[in-house]
């Protein structure tokens, strides 16, 4: 026979413990899970001897006194049961069993997350500076939070002269003169590196302007056309010709088209942030190579050569070179022509050398004008009596002349 009473006492039992399990899981999802930096809303129960208790819904309630009460944005003592604040957690538990909790890392743990999420979103950052180093600046990015810019990643006109970065002991006391001048000054930044942990922050200046400098150039390649004329500036010289920034748009002035004259040194006519006019020469690969000329804006010296001068002409010039087959002369700007070593003398010349120096002044005779090969042919001879070296012809005289071009510029 069954024993109905052990039964139903088994029975109710077993639904007794169902509901407490069913009431401790439900309280475990009501009891907040706490960890150290957690920012959480509570409500103020109790204020007594400078300490203020707070509820967050966590097992017991959290205190928060001395120097953790004080902050910029919030005055405690203003505070009354009721009132919701928010609160950082400074220990979930100490070794009293209490939860401890925090004002004043509230604000700067606020700042930490907005840091945070500008990195994430990729978001410029407001920098002021207040000390620099020879690694570069500190700066405060927020209350009490400071970060670091490299020398590197700042924007290189605030360094360096003219922008361009260069070396040297002399350089480097320059650069921090020019470093410890910008504290105080306020600098757009983007986060490079961030770690709350090791409370670390890395910052750029130049993420900001490249950026900007990006956008200029979008703006200024949609209305920009091969022909249009820009002011620009030099932003660098190299040894095949110089780069020009013009309205974003950085281009290259090729050594053949910085000048109708021939260009034996870039840097002594141009420097780095000289202002400069270029015509568009060239727009290729969506924008990526633009070319520029200077010499295009001038007029070509050879449309008024071809008016000017004629064969047989006696004509002042300077010598520009000498080299083994001639010389160079200068008749003109943007003009210039080739005395065949065989128009050099009426003498065997066996040395260029010695009947002409560099920086000459001569009267040279035309012998030939080649438009298509922009050169003119000249003789020094002063008269027109036979040689004791072979006299050319014009047609050899043309040939060698070809020749002489064609090693200049090889």
């Amino acid at each position: 026979m069954v024993n109905t009473k052990k039964v139903d006492t088994e029975i109710k039992d077993k639904s007794l413990y169902s509901e407490l399990d069913s009431f401790l899981e439900d309280s475990a999802h009501k009891i907040k899970q706490l960890s150290r930096g957690d920012i959480v809303e509570g409500e103020v129960v109790d204020i007594n001897n400078g300490v203020v208790i707070v509820d967050v819904g966590f097992k017991s309630e959290g205190i928060i006194a001395g120097r953790e009460l004080k902050s910029d944005t919030l005055d405690w003592t203003q505070l009354k049961v009721g009132d919701k604040v928010l609160v950082y957690v400074v220990k979930p538990e100490d070794d009293k069993g209490q939860l401890v909790l925090s004002i004043r890392r509230t604000q700067q743990a606020s700042a930490w997350l907005s840091l945070e999420n500008a990195k994430k979103n990729n978001e410029v950052v407001d920098a002021v500076v207040v000390e620099s180093n020879n690694g570069g600046l500190i700066v405060e990015i927020g209350k009490g939070i400071r970060g670091f810019i490299p020398t590197s990643q700042l924007d290189a006109t605030r360094v360096y002269a003219n922008g361009v970065r260069q070396v040297g002991k002399d350089i480097s006391s320059k650069v921090q003169k020019r470093l410890n001048s910008l504290i105080g000054e306020g600098i757009k930044t983007r986060i490079i590196e961030l770690d709350r942990e090791k409370n670390r922050i890395i910052l750029s200046e130049k993420m900001v302007t490249q950026a900007r400098d990006l956008e200029k150039r979008a703006a200024t390649l949609k209305k920009v056309k091969e022909g249009d004329v820009l002011e620009g500036t030099v932003s660098g010289i190299t040894p095949f010709g110089i780069f020009v920034n013009a309205q974003g748009l950085e281009g290259l002035v090729h050594l053949s088209e910085l000048s109708w004259d021939k260009v034996e040194d870039i840097g002594a006519i141009y420097t780095v942030g000289n202002s400069v006019k270029v015509v568009v020469i060239g727009l290729s690969d969506g924008g990526k190579r633009v070319a520029y000329s200077v010499k295009r804006l001038q007029q070509d010296p050879w449309s008024q050569a071809i008016s000017k001068f004629k064969i047989g002409d006696v004509v002042d010039g300077v010598v520009q070179k000498v080299v083994p087959y001639g010389a160079f002369i200068r008749i003109g700007e943007g003009l210039n022509g080739l005395i065949h070593i065989s128009e050099l003398s009426d003498k065997l010349v066996k040395n260029p050398e010695d009947i002409v120096k560099v920086g000459q002044e001569v009267k040279v005779k035309i012998l030939s004008i080649s438009s298509t090969e922009r050169h003119l042919g000249l003789s020094l001879k002063a008269s027109s009596e036979v040689s004791s070296q072979k006299k050319l012809n014009k047609e050899e005289l043309a040939e060698a002349i070809d020749e002489a071009i064609d090693l200049e510029i090889k």
